[in-house]
Order: structure tokens, then sequence, then C-alpha cells
């Protein structure tokens, strides 16, 4: 079991904070209220208990609940009214606990795309067949990556031709995209799962 129990001091005015992860907290202005998210940027599902005091704010009475925030996802954890004519100061109190429990909230969720245990990088070759396919599932999916397209990149192209001339593999006969994950050339992966599962790999 992995138990967080964090402070933080926070101002209204001032957006960029360091925060902890695997969990951070964010806020957002929406009219007279100050909505606050919890953003899980981990691979791990948590139950999360937020208590906030501070000026300037009211909020719903009674005590704070835990609210579940699946891996990957942005869930509104509390909401303050602004006080008319008054500046927001708030500090908070989260904790973090993966021991699951039913009695969690469960609220809406919105996805947030995590860091890859490797960096994913996918070069677009000109002859790509199966090229869309993999786009469009990454774009589903919750990873963050970059693409090149290698007809508008020549430099990249470049470089990339000349690694890949050492291994005797022309650039022009590839039907499929090439991959980096943390800066390793793959050449013959396919699809979304065979990404992942080069991703995996120790």
């Amino acid at each position: 079991m992995i138990k967080y129990i964090l402070l933080f001091l926070l101002f209204f005015t001032t957006q960029a904070n360091s925060q902890v992860n695997p969990v951070k907290i964010v806020d957002e202005e929406i009219r007279n209220r100050l909505a606050l998210y919890a953003v899980n940027e981990s691979e791990t599902d948590y139950d999360v208990l937020l208590t906030v005091s501070g000026t300037g704010f009211k909020q719903r009475a009674g005590k704070p609940r835990w609210m579940f925030v699946p891996s990957a996802s942005k869930v509104l954890i509390n909401t303050l009214i602004i006080e008319r004519g008054k500046r927001v100061n708030y500090t908070y109190e989260i904790q973090i606990n993966d021991s699951l429990s039913r009695r969690s909230l469960r609220k809406p969720t919105e996805p947030v795309k995590i860091k890859p245990k490797k960096p994913i990088t996918v070069f677009i070759t000109k002859d790509c067949r199966t090229c869309d396919t993999l786009i469009k599932k990454l774009d589903q999916g919750k990873y963050q990556y970059k693409t090149h397209i290698l007809s508008k990149k020549p430099e990249i192209r470049e470089q990339i031709d000349r690694v890949l001339s050492q291994s005797k593999i022309p650039l022009d006969s590839l039907k499929t995209p090439i991959i980096s994950l943390a800066g390793k050339l793959y050449t013959q992966i396919e699809d979304h799962d065979g990404l992942i599962e080069a991703m995996n790999e120790e």
C-alpha cells in the first residue's frame, strides 16, 4: 500500500506551483467559482482526499470525502465559491491512497495525456501503410508522443537514413513507420499493440 499526505500553500493569483506526483491539484476560475481538479498523471488508480482551508471563499459544509481518481485522468474534486470583492487564499492537504475503497465517490473523469515509460516519437515514412491507424490509436490513448513527417523534415530524414544505412535498411523501402522509444529506433512495429509491447520491454 502506498499512502501520501502532502500539504501545500497556494495563492489564487499564482498558477505555477511545484507539486509532487503522482496526483497534483490544479485550479480553474469559472465565473464566481474556483474549481479544484485532481490530475492523476501516473499509471496507477488512486483514492484522493482533499481538505481545503483559507479565506475569501465558501465551500460545501461537511467532512471531505475520499474520491476515486483513475490513472491518466482529471477529476473535479472541490468547488470554492469566491466571495464578492475578496481575493482567494487557500491551503490544502491531499491524501493519496492506492488501496482503493468501494466507498470512494465516483465522479465524471476527463482523460489526460501522461508521460510514457519511454518517450515515443513516430516518424512517418513516404509509403507508410499503417501510420494513419497508429496515429489515431495514439491520439485516443493516454500517452504523450511526438510525430514527424519525414518528407517535410529533410534534416531528420537525412539523420535517420544515415542510421538505417548501417543496418542496410533502405529508408524508401519501408511501408511501416519508424518509431523511436527512448532513442532506440524500430522499423518493424506495425500497430499500437506492437508499440506498447516494445515500450514495456525491459
